[in-house]
């Protein structure tokens, strides 16, 4: 961690307020001190944060976070401006400019949009500029957003080719059980999903925030599965954290780097419909080498068009891969379950393709559950 170039660091809005629901200016100013330190030592902080909801709850008098997808928007919409003009006086106290970059999942489910929000991201650091990432809530609806900046903050991560990744939250890494529970233990490091098994999680996450400690464990899988290690800790352990101490809980890598084609297929992309695939086709898909054909189909659900992402799931319902298919939906009903070589003498060429390509394919992770 000491030596990593490029740091992704993700701050909760829990960290970022007070037990009011205010948002911490000196919360804010503390990690702009130790991020400001870390530039000068010649390394890349790109900084994913929450708080845009939460800084509004105060200036619109509001009893705590807004539980209505347009009353929420509101308050992003007042919240962001505060939050960013915090973050930028903060900042500007070490000589150091922000660049703000607001996200929804559609960002990145476009893959136009993807490229985008890399260059952006990669210009601003070429400038020396800190980068400061946050969902856009004033637009995001529940049908395209991210659902927590944890998930955000680990697609982020990959987009700008990290080193590392540090999740900050109120509570000093994981433990097997709620730490507020007799007999809980911190767990110093996750060396694959293994040492997950028995770890007793929960969705929920405090009153301003949306994420509890099952989103950041998806966040680590998602980053570690793509070369990037993670770091899961508190706001007052962060400098430790970058200084490479043993603070919170370190996540090992657990897979290679992927193309970021891939990995937007595999976490970030909406699907537009579902093909069920025969005992043999699964096999084959998970065995990794092998193109779906028509002849391992047993179904299709959803309107699709060719080119667009769907998912791949077994008899039972379960999601195996996501992948690019090559058909149009209303097409595949014709074909599905037919070999190649029929579809070829009857149909002709073309109609003898694979539905999805093994270049176009990512198996999917089951999440946490």
């Amino acid at each position: 961690m000491s030596e990593a170039h490029r740091v992704v660091i993700k701050i909760g809005s829990s960290s970022l307020t007070r037990e009011d629901g205010r948002l911490d200016v000196r919360a804010i100013h503390a990690l702009a001190d130790v991020i400001a330190a870390r530039h000068r030592q010649g390394h890349e902080v790109v900084l994913v944060t929450s708080g845009s909801v939460a800084a509004g709850i105060e200036p619109l008098g509001l009893p705590g976070r807004p539980r209505d997808l347009a009353q929420a928007q509101a308050a992003a919409s007042v919240g962001q401006g505060l939050l960013i003009a915090r973050y930028s006086g903060a900042f500007a106290g070490h000589g150091l400019q922000v660049g703000q970059v607001l996200l929804t999942a559609e960002d990145t489910v476009r893959r136009g949009h993807y490229r985008n929000a890399q260059r952006t991201l990669e210009r601003l650091l070429e400038l020396g500029v800190v980068p400061i990432v946050n969902e856009n809530d004033v637009v995001a609806t529940n049908e395209i957003r991210f659902g927590d900046n944890d998930r955000l903050a680990a697609l982020v991560s990959h987009l700008v080719g990290a080193d590392a990744l540090i999740l900050l939250t109120d509570v000093n890494g994981l433990y097997t059980g709620h730490p507020a529970h007799e007999g809980s233990r911190p767990i110093s490091s996750v060396s694959g999903p293994e040492d997950l098994e028995g770890i007793e999680v929960t969705g929920r996450g405090s009153a301003v925030g949306t994420g509890g400690m099952l989103t950041k464990l998806d966040a680590a899988s998602i980053a570690t599965s793509s070369g990037i290690p993670v770091v899961l800790t508190t706001p007052a352990n962060v400098a430790g954290a970058l200084a490479g101490e043993t603070v919170g809980t370190w996540f090992a890598v657990t897979g290679k780097r992927t193309s970021r084609r891939r990995l937007w297929l595999a976490h970030a992309a909406r699907t537009r419909g579902t093909i069920t695939l025969d005992d043999g086709a699964v096999a084959a898909v998970l065995g990794g080498r092998a193109s779906l054909l028509p002849a391992g189909v047993t179904g299709v659900a959803g309107t699709f068009d060719a080119g667009d992402p769907v998912e791949l799931v077994d008899a039972a319902g379960n999601v195996v891969a996501r992948g690019l298919v090559a058909f149009e939906s209303d097409e595949l009903p014709g074909i599905i379950g037919r070999s190649t070589r029929d579809l070829r003498a009857e149909l002709g060429e073309g109609y003898d393709r694979e539905v999805v390509h093994r270049d176009d394919l990512v198996l999917v992770r089951r999440r946490l559950a």
